[in-house]
């Protein structure tokens, strides 16, 4: 990294109003000592966190440039082991990545930048006892430190942390999934929801419709992700080294396959929102209504797919749900 260089922001947010609002309190010293970066995509806010964090741990006085995850100002705190927990950590000797091995380096004076920068990857994954634990910090934030929080799933977090941060959301930036058949799936659910909210479901023949509708989505579902997770293989499969073995390449197959899930339900909301906007724009508050709730069973859905629930039940859920919410706006 050059002495001159900044970090740059992902692409697509360049001279977006977040962007700039961020970018002037940082130049101001006014940014916020606590800030929510949400959105759908966890790489898009990761980039959008580094390019905060080295704008304040390398501003243009400091004599030496660090990589953001180098700085000795830097901090981060991760979930950890199966269960993808932040966990609370033992008192008197809490273990690193823990709750409690995490908050006293906050107190830290800063080393060598004008301040620390501490992030907080999928905040949401904090239990309990390190929600809690962490909320004492926000009410009492620690001088010249910055902290980030960053998940997918704002409402999993407890609404006192969410009271006392500053909220930034941002679109991702990956590009759409390419999958055989998944545009015009996303065509089709899009055009199955203006029929819902036109008509509704007037009479038997129409209701049975709308639901031979939902299920023939949920069969395709299955095989665009069936396909974008054979693709996406293909391509990873040609870069693992040769002494892999079948557990490993499964576990690597898994995740595949789940962070493809996971980026066409965020898909399916963005499809959602695209739809409502022209009535929204016109001021139809039924649709307002429906989007909040459609958008919120939609986020419950996908958080069950965290959890383990099969993609096609949780979709099923999600679009049964859906029927109901947009023929009774």
């Amino acid at each position: 990294m050059s002495a001159a260089a900044q970090l740059p922001w992902p692409p697509a947010l360049v001279g977006t109003p977040a962007v700039a609002v961020i970018e002037r309190a940082i130049e101001r010293s006014r940014l916020s000592h606590s800030l929510l970066l949400h959105g759908d995509d966890l790489g898009t806010l990761v980039g959008v966190a580094h390019a905060i964090a080295d704008r304040l741990l390398n501003p243009p006085t400091a004599t030496a440039r660090f990589a953001v995850k180098d700085h000795p100002d830097y901090l981060a705190l991760r979930p950890k082991g199966k269960t993808r927990i932040i966990p609370i950590g033992k008192a008197g000797s809490p273990e690193l990545g823990t709750m409690r091995d995490f908050l006293p380096r906050l107190y830290v004076t800063p080393s060598l930048a004008p301040r620390k920068v501490a992030i907080l990857y999928e905040a949401d994954r904090m239990n309990t006892e390190s929600s809690n634990a962490f909320l004492k910090t926000l009410e009492e934030p620690p001088a010249n430190t910055t902290l980030l929080l960053l998940t997918t799933r704002p409402y999993s977090l407890l609404p006192t942390i969410l009271s006392r941060v500053l909220h930034f959301r941002f679109p991702s930036t990956v590009a759409t999934v390419a999958a055989d058949g998944w545009v015009p799936w996303l065509d089709d659910y899009r055009a199955w929801l203006g029929r819902l909210s036109d008509g509704g479901a007037t009479d038997k023949r129409a209701a049975a419709d709308h639901i031979f509708t939902a299920y023939g989505l949920v069969a395709r579902f299955a095989t665009v992700l069936d396909s974008a997770t054979d693709e996406k293989w293909k391509e990873q499969k040609e870069k693992l080294p040769d002494d892999l073995d079948d557990a490993e390449e499964e576990a690597i197959q898994t995740g595949i396959a789940n962070g493809i899930r996971l980026r066409l339900f965020a898909e399916i909301a963005h499809a959602t929102r695209t739809y409502a906007l022209p009535k929204l724009v016109a001021g139809d508050e039924p649709t307002r209504r429906a989007l909040a709730a459609a958008i919120d069973r939609l986020e419950h859905d996908t958080g069950l797919l965290r959890l383990n629930l099969n993609e096609s039940a949780a979709l099923e859920d999600f679009l049964l749900t859906s029927l109901r919410i947009w023929t009774r706006r």
